[in-house]
């Protein structure tokens, strides 16, 4: 497994704040947010094509829209072969 990390919340107080990595070898992003609340898990679950529960293992995470340059140098990681 080869893990870079890309980088956290410019607006960080370095505790616990969303953060984004890459896993070059798995071709996958890993981002840490924080954890959605209950109504948020819910019209998550409604608005799934599936209307199906998160499943276990699965979560919904909030990230800032002020992470999108470091989600889209992680994204550029995989170079332009990603969909």
């Amino acid at each position: 497994m080869t893990i870079r990390f890309v980088g956290i919340d410019p607006d960080t107080d370095e505790d616990g704040c969303p953060t984004v990595w890459v896993d070059t070898d798995a071709g996958e992003l890993l981002i840490q947010g924080y954890e959605a609340d209950e109504e948020t898990n819910s019209a998550c679950d409604t608005l799934s094509p599936a209307r199906a529960p998160i499943p276990p293992g699965e979560a919904v995470v909030r990230v800032p829209k002020r992470m999108i340059p470091i989600i889209r140098e992680a994204c550029d990681e995989f170079g332009s072969g990603v969909r």
